[in-house]
């Protein structure tokens, strides 16, 4: 029985964790198991081609969209927890009232 590359969940993961990077970074939740999704089903299916089907030009592709993904939510996580760790509390929930008082 053939295992079947199949790049549309990378995508999907991929893409969603794009969306989910606007919420401090935690996108990266969603980006880290696509690209092992994807980096394991290249090693397998280089290492042994009989035992795949599907098209490998396409999960290569789905790595590639993965790792952007990953990398721009490792970053914004990056600069959130920079951000929460030097400045003030006070500092913050004065911003977040104001932010609270023009929607008002």
């Amino acid at each position: 029985m053939k295992k079947r590359l199949n790049p549309t969940i990378v995508y999907v993961l991929s893409i969603v964790s794009f969306l989910c990077c606007c919420f401090a970074g935690l996108g990266i939740f969603l980006a880290l198991p696509a690209f092992l999704m994807a980096n394991n089903g290249i090693k397998g299916a280089e290492a042994n081609p009989e035992d795949y089907e599907g098209d490998l030009q396409a999960m290569k592709t789905a790595k590639i969209v993965a790792t952007i993904a990953l990398a721009i939510n490792a970053l914004y996580l990056l600069y959130n927890i920079y951000y929460f760790a030097t400045t003030d509390w006070d500092v913050i929930m004065e911003q977040y009232n104001k932010a609270m008082e023009q929607y008002q």
